[in-house]
This record gives C-alpha cells, sequence and structure tokens, in this order.
C-alpha cells in the first residue's frame, strides 16, 4: 500500500513543503508530471543542502553521507522489474533511499527531507511500481547504513591524535598561523568502500631535499606563493583564491552539470553520484595514508626554517591546512574525480561556469574536467601552500584510485 500523505508529513513537513527552499518543492509546482531524470535532479539538489546546511566539519565524513544515500539509490533502482511499472519504481527508489540515509545522517532536517519526499512521490503515478519502489529504497538504506556502521570516518576518527615527530629538515611540523594539531591522521585506518586498504596505491617518495627538483619548486612556491609576490599575476592570484575551499564544494556544481546533462537512465545516474562520492572517499584515505607515511614539511616550514637559503618573515598567499604537504588532498580529489567524469561523461561538455565560496563575484566557464584539475594544481601553489611536485602526485594518486573505483564498480552496486 502506497505510505499515506499524512505520514510523510506528520514531522511537521506540510509546514516545511510550503514554505522551504528545498527545489523538489519548488519545481513541482511547475512541473506536475516527472520527466526522465527529474528525481535524480532533484534528490541531487536536496543532498547538496542537507549536506550544507546540516554537515560535519569533516569533509570525508561529508563525502560519506553522498556515498551512502546514493549507493543505496543505485542498488534500489537495480530492483526494479521490467514493464511499465519501472520507471516509477525507479523514481521512488531513489526519493526513497536518499531520503531515509539523510534522515539517519542529518537528523535535524527530518522536516525538510520528509517534504521533499512528499513532493516526490506526487509527482510519481500511484501503484505497484512506486510501491515497490519506496520499499526497495528504504530496505537499501538501510542495508548501506549497516554496512558503513563503524567504518572509522566520523569526526573523532578523522582527526585522530597525531604525535608530532621531532623537528628536522624535511619532517612535517605545525604551521602558522595557529600551528594546529595535525588533521585527517585518522583517514589513513579508516575502511575504504573499494580500495584493498589504504595504502594500495601509496606513492613512492617525495623528491630528496637536496635534489634539482625540490630546490626548483620551493623556488617557485617561495615566488608565486608569497602573501605580497610581486610575479604572481591578478589572474594567478584569482586561481589561488578560487580553488581554496572545500573540493566536496568546489565539484558539487561540476558533478551536478554532468548529471543534468547525461542522457543516461535514473539507475546509471544514480549509479554516477554513488561511485564518484565512493571513489571520493577512497581517495581521501590513500591521501592521508601517503602523507603519513612521509611527513613531508609543507613550504612555509622549508623557507623559513630550511637550508636553502631561509626567510624567517615569508608568508604564503593562504593559511597553510594542517596536515604535510605530499601529496596535496585537493589535487588527488581533483584527479580522482577527473577519471571518473571523464569515463562516465565524457571528457568534453558544452561550456558551463562555477562560483566560489572563497571567491565572491568570481564566475569561470569550462568545457572539460581537466581543465579543473590543472587550476587545482597551480591554485595551491600561487596559495603558497603546496610544491607542485606534491600538486602532481595528489592527481597521479587520484587518478589511479578513480580507475580502481570503476574497474570495480559492480562490487558497489549489486542489489
Amino acid at each position: 500500500m502506497k505510505p499515506s500523505r499524512s505520514a510523510l508529513l506528520s514531522l511537521g513537513s506540510a509546514l516545511a513543503l510550503a514554505a522551504t527552499a528545498v527545489v523538489p518543492s519548488a519545481r513541482a509546482a511547475a512541473s506536475p508530471a516527472a520527466d526522465s531524470g527529474t528525481v535524480v535532479r532533484d534528490w541531487y539538489d536536496v543532498t547538496a543542502e542537507t549536506v550544507a546546511a546540516a554537515g560535519a566539519p569533516t569533509q570525508i565524513t561529508n563525502s560519506r553521507t553522498w556515498a551512502i544515500g546514493w549507493l543505496a539509490a543505485a542498488r534500489a533502482t537495480r530492483e526494479a522489474p521490467a514493464g511499465r511499472n519501472r520507471a516509477a519504481f525507479q523514481d521512488a527508489a531513489v526519493a526513497s533511499a536518499v531520503h531515509d540515509a539523510l534522515v539517519s545522517l542529518a537528523p535535524a532536517r527530518v522536516p525538510q527531507l520528509d517534504a521533499a519526499l512528499a513532493a516526490s512521490l506526487e509527482r510519481i503515478p500511484d501503484g505497484p511500481g512506486e510501491d515497490g519502489g519506496v520499499a526497495a529504497g528504504a530496505r537499501q538504506a538501510k542495508r548501506a547504513l549497516a554496512e558503513r556502521q563503524g567504518d572509522g570516518l566520523d569526526p573523532g576518527s578523522v582527526n585522530a591524535p597525531y604525535t608530532v615527530q621531532p623537528a628536522a629538515p624535511g619532517v612535517w611540523q605545525p604551521t602558522p598561523d595557529g600551528y594546529s594539531p595535525a588533521a585527517q591522521y585518522g583517514n589513513r585506518v579508516a575502511r575504504p568502500f573499494l580500495l584493498d586498504s589504504p595504502d594500495q596505491y601509496r606513492l613512492g617518495p617525495p623528491p630528496a631535499l637536496d635534489s634539482r627538483r625540490y630546490r626548483a619548486d620551493l623556488a617557485e612556491v617561495r615566488a608565486y606563493g608569497k602573501a605580497d609576490s610581486s610575479v604572481r599575476t591578478p589572474r594567478q592570484t584569482e586561481t589561488a583564491t578560487f580553488w581554496y575551499g572545500s573540493s566536496l564544494t568546489l565539484y558539487t556544481e561540476p558533478l551536478r552539470v554532468a548529471v543534468t546533462r547525461s542522457h543516461r537512465s535514473t539507475a546509471e545516474r544514480a549509479e554516477l553520484v554513488a561511485l564518484f562520492h565512493a571513489a571520493l572517499v577512497d581517495t581521501q584515505i590513500a591521501t592521508s595514508d601517503s602523507k603519513y607515511a612521509y611527513t613531508r614539511w609543507r613550504p612555509v616550514t622549508a623557507i623559513r626554517t630550511g637550508s636553502l637559503g631561509t626567510d624567517p618573515a615569508w608568508t604564503p598567499l593562504h593559511q597553510t591546512p594542517a596536515h604535510p604537504d605530499y601529496p596535496s588532498g585537493h589535487n588527488t580529489y581533483s584527479g580522482a574525480a577527473e577519471v571518473i567524469l571523464d569515463t562516465l561523461a565524457g571528457p568534453r561538455t558544452a561550456p558551463f561556469s562555477l562560483t566560489s565560496p572563497t571567491a565572491p563575484g568570481v564566475r569561470r566557464t569550462y568545457t572539460g574536467w581537466s581543465q579543473l584539475t590543472r587550476e587545482n594544481v597551480d591554485a595551491r601553489v600561487f596559495s603558497g601552500i603546496h610544491t607542485r611536485s606534491a600538486d602532481e602526485a595528489g592527481v597521479t594518486l587520484g587518478k589511479e584510485v578513480g580507475r580502481h573505483a570503476l574497474r570495480n564498480a559492480d562490487r558497489l552496486f549489486r542489489p
């Protein structure tokens, strides 16, 4: 039997349905009959809004939230029977699965989530397709949540205490301003979605401190990454500022572009979102494994105290994050994202524009996912917070993890 509207709205959702800015409810009046992909787009937006409003303080935990909800949705759509009820089943499955996962992971958003579910079900034809999809979504959400229980991706586990090694050339030390404790140390022992182990694709060591490559790296950061650099152009400063924020936030819109422009089925679109975020969880785990295997100092420490000509007053354009230099986490993220999007959405697309919360008023236009990666590589140098070697190694690691996810995707999606 179809869930009653009164039950869905029982937690104050009737008010939220009338007043909230959740995307499905806003679009429902203009589109009483859902076209192909509408439910996927709507619940993509609901997930983004939920994470933005009630997300965890750790990026990988929020990536986990995305992955769990959309993994449940992708599995539930695979249960759809052949025949005329298939589309209704899959749409209801997506809405039900993501709703139930988010209710568990972001309980403060229950009224908004219930309202969004009611709006989605209002547009799906009543009958066995809808009923079956709702049941499948609920079942798969419960399964995905159970599978990830105790995976070490909660904020406390992610930021497990790290004992800083004695100061020595090349060894990471807390950085100004703030000299905060090391972050993300616990990622290295978290349970991945698809990697066999966190160290499966561990990078080789960073360039030796006395190597020509490292000297060139440090000279570049010293010149271009300085707060008051005389050689960094306004465009380069803008690039650094544009990509300074959270990778999860910065890639939410590119992935949405790929999903909304896709001509694939509801099930395939759900799989794209799920695989993207599962791969990015694994990438962040692999990043911390390599970071804490080598504990390479940050440029600010090397420039202020190193043997290549010290400059105690040198200050980077942006504050340095509290974890080692090698590899760059922003660039492992962009490398993995590029591989997933190239493979599942094609390497090029019609122009799309992006904004950034760290660069208000700036809008940039792109036609391919690799452009985002190239800008990330440059941005971390221009910010003064990574060497180019760390950036390029990050792209390499991210692409390795992304390819692994693609090769093993079917392991995720078995109903």
